[in-house]
């Protein structure tokens, strides 16, 4: 009998490489758990994660001998870590393997924004442009002032990024990091009122939820752009579709929303808004790289190694 069981959608490689290396029961979502035997649930000792389902106390429960949950993705807030620690489990996850693209999406969401390459394509597309003429001026992006909200692995690629874009750095952290001379904010309303461009790099969790408060939002002002590459959850989506729909912010690029995929329908109606469906890390070459990183752990695990990537 198994004792690895692998929950949520994975592709075709991943599905194979996991068949090869485990033999898993495959669940589509944790709520699931309940139509295995309880032999088999109690086989179980190790969980391969995907997906941003809750998986708490209850359903560790459901797995008496489980000694390893392995995430696949940097962010693990649907795992309850504090429930899993309560009862001798390990969480891991996939950091560094995707800072590269998540940080690449994220200048290139505040550059589609600004440059307004979305509507422009339509424009040339349509035949405007050979019938009406060249596209109207948009926003420079290069030399502008840009807040970085997180400065951790993914936080810090994104500034070394744009400081090739002649940016001048400004950056929230729980300290003061060591850093090329970039400016400091200990607070997230000093940083927004700081910047064009206030970019959301946060960890999500409960610690973090609406941390881009309203306050947050409207110091931002009319000439103010929001870059979301982090959870939805950061973010109060209502003050900043409010903010949006009443022009007291410029624009956003979000590639994470609350509820996703089923957005709010607001978000469609405004063409300041770059919207993508939550593929920061959406390249065959690093998803290739997560998947190994979580069956690199789980394989740990069984040998009785040290994990390569623990977060509790």
């Amino acid at each position: 009998m198994t004792t690895t069981l692998a929950i949520g959608g994975y592709s075709d490689t991943d599905f194979a490489a996991l068949t090869s290396e485990f033999d898993p029961v495959f669940l589509g979502g944790p709520d699931e758990l309940a139509g295995l035997e309880a032999e088999a649930r109690s086989a179980i000792t190790a969980v391969a994660y995907k997906g941003h389902a809750p998986f708490g106390g209850d359903q560790m429960d459901m797995l008496p001998n489980l000694g390893i949950i392995a995430n696949y993705g940097v962010g693990y807030d649907a795992i309850d870590t504090t429930a899993a620690s309560a009862r001798g489990i390990k969480v891991t996850n996939t950091p560094n393997v995707l800072n590269d693209d998540v940080a690449d999406l994220a200048v290139g969401m505040m550059l589609c924004q600004g440059r307004e390459m979305m509507q422009a394509s339509a424009w040339a597309r349509s035949g405007d442009w050979a019938k009406n003429g060249e596209y109207r001026l948009n926003r420079k992006v290069s030399g502008s002032t840009v807040g970085i909200l997180g400065l951790g692995r993914i936080g810090r690629e994104i500034a070394d990024r744009l400081a090739a874009f002649k940016m001048d750095i400004h950056y929230y952290a729980r300290s003061e990091k060591d850093t090329p001379g970039w400016t400091y904010h200990g607070d997230p309303v000093s940083l927004a009122q700081a910047v064009d461009f206030l970019v959301v790099a946060l960890v999500g969790g409960a610690d973090t939820e609406k941390f881009v408060s309203k306050e947050v939002i409207a110091a931002m002002g009319p000439n103010g752009v929001l870059i979301n590459i982090s959870r939805g959850t950061t973010v109060d989506e209502a003050a900043l579709l409010d903010a949006l729909e009443s022009g007291r912010i410029a624009g956003a690029g979000l590639d994470v929303f609350l509820n996703e995929p089923n957005i709010d329908p607001r978000f469609y109606a405004l063409d300041t808004v770059v919207i993508q469906p939550h593929q920061g890390s959406g390249t065959v070459q690093t998803r290739a790289a997560m998947g190994q990183l979580q069956r690199d752990n789980i394989a740990a695990f069984h040998a009785g190694a040290d994990l390569l990537t623990p977060v509790n």
